[in-house]
This record gives C-alpha cells, sequence and structure tokens, in this order.
C-alpha cells in the first residue's frame, strides 16, 4: 500500500490507537519487561529512526524508547516492524521509524567537509542516474566545464553510467536527477547517518545522510 505523504516527506504517518489510561501504560511498560525478559532484551536491542515533528531525521533509539514515546503520547509510529510485544491485554508493533508530535529545535551545525565516502552514505549508495549500486561520485557538472566539487554538484554513481556520462551536462544526454543534491544533515547529537542503516528508514534518510 502507498503512504506517501504529502510534500514528499516519506510514507504518511500510521497513527495507533491512543490510550489515555494510566492501565494502558501500566499494560505498556509490562509488555515491554516481560519482552526483555523472556526475549534478551530484543525490544532494546531493536534500532528505531527518530523523526522531528517535521519528518526530518534526529537519531537512532531503541525500540524500547520509542515505544515508550508512542505510549507516552509524545510520538506516532510512522512504520512498523512484523514482530510484536504483548502484556495479557495490549499488543504493541514493535516500530522501525517514529515520529515525534511536538517540533525540537535543533542548533545549527556546519556541514561537514565534501568526501567520496560522504557523499556514498549521503546518497545510500545509489547511483542517481539508473538506481543501480554506486560505488563511485559524480560531478553532474563536470569540473572540466566549471563545476564545483560540492555537495550539491556531487552524486553517487555506478562505474557504467560514470564512463557514459564522461565530461558531458545532463541535458546532453537526457537525463535527470531524481532529488536536488545537498549538504548532509547531521544527527541531533552530531552523527552521520551511516550505510548500513535499515532499508526502512530509506525514503526519509535519502539527502540526510
Amino acid at each position: 500500500m502507498d503512504n506517501a505523504a504529502p510534500g514528499g516527506h516519506g510514507p504518511a504517518p500510521v497513527r495507533p490507537a491512543r490510550s489515555h489510561t494510566a492501565h494502558a501504560a501500566r499494560s505498556a511498560h509490562s509488555a515491554l519487561r516481560d519482552s526483555d525478559a523472556g526475549h534478551g532484551g530484543v525490544v532494546t536491542l531493536v534500532r528505531v529512526l527518530l523523526l522531528n515533528a517535521s519528518h526530518e531525521p534526529l537519531a537512532v533509539v531503541t525500540g524500547r524508547r520509542a515505544l515508550i514515546l508512542v505510549v507516552a503520547g509524545k510520538a506516532e509510529c510512522v512504520a512498523e516492524r512484523s514482530s510484536a510485544v504483548r502484556s495479557p491485554s495490549l499488543v504493541l508493533a514493535v516500530p522501525a521509524v517514529v515520529r515525534l508530535r511536538r517540533y525540537v529545535r535543533v542548533p545549527y551545525q556546519a556541514p561537514p567537509a565534501v568526501t567520496r565516502a560522504g557523499i556514498l552514505r549521503r546518497d545510500l549508495r545509489r547511483c542517481a542516474y539508473c538506481s543501480g549500486r554506486g560505488d563511485t561520485v559524480d560531478h553532474v557538472v563536470p569540473k572540466s566545464r566549471g563545476g564545483a566539487h560540492s555537495w550539491e554538484n556531487c552524486v553517487a554513481c555506478c562505474v557504467r553510467c560514470n564512463t557514459r556520462k564522461a565530461d558531458r551536462l545532463l541535458p546532453e544526454l537526457g537525463w535527470s536527477l531524481p532529488f536536488e543534491p545537498a549538504a548532509p544533515r547531521r544527527g541531533v547529537f552530531g552523527g552521520l547517518w551511516s550505510e548500513d542503516a535499515d532499508p526502512a528508514w530509506k525514503p526519509w534518510l535519502l539527502g540526510a545522510a
């Protein structure tokens, strides 16, 4: 099912049923305790992408922390995993992505230096031209034609497309980019998004490496 959100910010939020009772909160915490005790802390080990209210990636948190945020009404689940935690009166799907309900202001951080590894990480090692595996970097406007070595002019590229493009401009080939290259954003704790990110996070991480 296509859950695309308006404005191109990734899948639309899947709003879980909410309960405002203390009983529901106690049941949720009980389910988390039972899951940790019975499955070696599996929920704690699960990684969940935390988004700002604006859909901007903020950090990676544990599954337990994500579920607590959802139960407390501070976040909503926008992508679920197939697993769940259970108590006698409650079943909670383990989230893959959660979004804060209130916007958190993040202090400005200067973009990192332009590097090959950074470009590949930002573009999730996906060729900007054919969507295949990107193992090299291409200058959209070739340096020989005045192109800058910048985040805005560099994209991940496969060897085949890089060779075919050579020093030509995209209009000369009839090609176009599926996204606008930009400097990657850092997470709220200063870290860049790693290239081994969960595939479920890709709609939100592309261009925010």
